[in-house]
């Protein structure tokens, strides 16, 4: 089974993405941010895993493409 890094790195950045809100709320609040975090760890894990994976790696300039490449998939 062929494993989907840009899926991988897609999630991974959403899910990273949607933690910075998280985390400002939190502060502002004056909470601990615990759910951000764990948004962070697991996004983090899925870049990370995603960079691992895919023979050569990702440069920044591959990130567009993998985004259109996945909602492609998708659309299909």
């Amino acid at each position: 089974m062929a494993v989907n890094t840009d899926l991988y790195l897609v999630i991974g950045i959403i899910v990273v993405a949607l933690a910075i809100p998280a985390v400002f709320a939190a502060y502002s609040e004056g909470r601990v941010p615990r759910a951000a975090s764990i948004l962070v760890l697991i996004g983090g894990s899925l870049v990370v895993m995603a960079l691992t994976k895919k023979p050569g790696g990702y440069e920044v300039q591959d990130i567009p493409n993998a985004f259109y490449r996945v909602i492609g998939q998708l659309m299909r």
